[in-house]
């Protein structure tokens, strides 16, 4: 019967006094295998191989914080009378634009103080960033959030998912899109075409400029899909509205860097 599935348990370990949880498992593991990622690519560009493993350090803390901040502050009507329940990160609720916010500052400061191209390690990172989002959707799937609207599930088996993740979509009575996947899936063909341009040389700052464009397409489409958006008004999604607007920061950064020849050197530099 319905009523008789049961979702994957959201706890890895309970070790008494200490839980672990598969969300912070599945991110963290992303964020490693982007780690290996971006220092194996910096070692082929001459980076020094400590360099991304010294900006990791302080930008994923820092990304978690934003995210955070980020997600709390559009929901603050809620957390407003539940100031407890703020730093309850493990339960979900962060934001991947106010992560990539803290991370895009981060890495600009460190730049700086290091005296590195920002752009440069902008560029070697954007693989990295969207293999850990792709991996990272999954931690939503575990905590059975970033979901979509209500369907079927014949419709569900009709997209030939294993029993196992469409049994993770009755939430609650129902069965719902699994827009974690649609992401993921997203995210990783985005990840296999940043690999890709890598041989293509491109100016240095479009490697991440295009990760930027083509990550805001797709959260754009899917968010449409999402019945947890974060919204500005009754109609107004924000994840829609910043992605619109990173498209086109993202093409103007393109076009303005070219036109005063800051783009002239290429990504293998």
């Amino acid at each position: 019967m319905l009523s008789q599935i049961q979702p994957l348990d959201r706890v890895a370990l309970d070790l008494g006094p200490l839980t672990i949880y598969w969300y912070g498992i599945i991110i963290g593991f992303g964020a490693l295998l982007g780690l290996y990622i971006a220092v194996r690519e910096s070692k082929r560009l001459g980076v020094n191989s400590e360099t991304f493993v010294d900006l990791v350090m302080i930008a994923v803390p820092v990304a978690i914080i934003s995210a955070r901040i980020y997600y709390v502050t559009f929901e603050w009507s809620y957390y407003k009378d539940h100031l407890g329940e703020i730093i309850k990160i493990w339960e979900g609720g962060i934001a991947i634009h106010g992560a990539l916010i803290g991370s895009f500052l981060t890495a600009y400061v460190f730049s700086k103080v290091k005296d590195l191209s920002f752009w440069k390690l902008a560029d070697i990172a954007a693989p990295s960033i969207i293999l850990g989002q792709a991996i990272g959707r999954w931690g939503n799937f575990m905590n059975q959030e970033a979901h979509g609207g209500e369907v079927s599930r014949s419709f569900l088996e009709g997209l030939f998912l294993p029993d196992w993740i469409v049994d993770q979509m009755f939430i609650n009575g129902a069965y719902y899109h699994p827009t974690f996947l649609y992401e993921s899936l997203w995210n990783i063909l985005g990840f296999a075409i940043l690999i890709g341009l890598r041989r293509v040389n491109l100016r240095r700052g479009e490697m991440f400029l295009t990760y930027v464009i083509y990550y805001s397409i797709g959260r754009f489409f899917i968010e449409g899909l999402r019945t947890d958006s974060l919204m500005l008004t009754e109609n107004l999604r924000i994840a829609q509205v910043i992605s619109i607007v990173l498209i086109l920061i993202s093409l103007a950064i393109m076009l303005y860097r070219r036109k005063m020849g800051y783009a002239d050197k290429r990504y293998q530099d």
